[in-house]
């Protein structure tokens, strides 16, 4: 009788249902930020791909290409033409104010790889 309450009580203890993990919540999304953000180009493309920022306010971007691996060794904001040089191993500042809220596509210079985005708030 003892074993048969035992194995009763083991049976219903496996049968529980763990209550479920909660997901991890999502960070939360980056403020957007005036001043100095860091950007590497590495075997990924472009590191962190979206970056917050304000309509109006200059923006620079610190770029250190990292690897020689892709086809961005340069930078192209959508809608402009000009370009900057992107050497390997070296930080270069560029300076960008986006004009109005919305996306600003960013990439290298070919069109080939879209870089990121510009998260662009008022």
């Amino acid at each position: 009788m003892r074993v048969l309450l035992v194995a009763v009580i083991l049976l219903v203890g496996a049968c529980k249902k763990e209550a479920p993990t909660p997901p991890h919540p999502a960070p939360p999304p980056p403020k957007a930020v005036a001043g100095e953000v860091e950007l590497a180009v590495t075997d990924k493309g472009f590191e962190p791909t979206r970056i917050p920022a304000k309509a109006g306010v200059p923006l620079i971007l610190a770029i250190t290409r990292k690897t020689d691996a892709t086809c961005a060794k340069e930078i192209l904001f959508q809608g402009q033409e000009a370009k900057t040089d992107l050497p390997l191993n070296q930080t270069v500042k560029v300076t960008y104010t986006p004009k109005v809220s919305g996306e600003v596509k960013f990439g290298c210079a070919m069109g080939m790889m879209i870089g990121g985005v510009l998260a662009v708030t008022d």
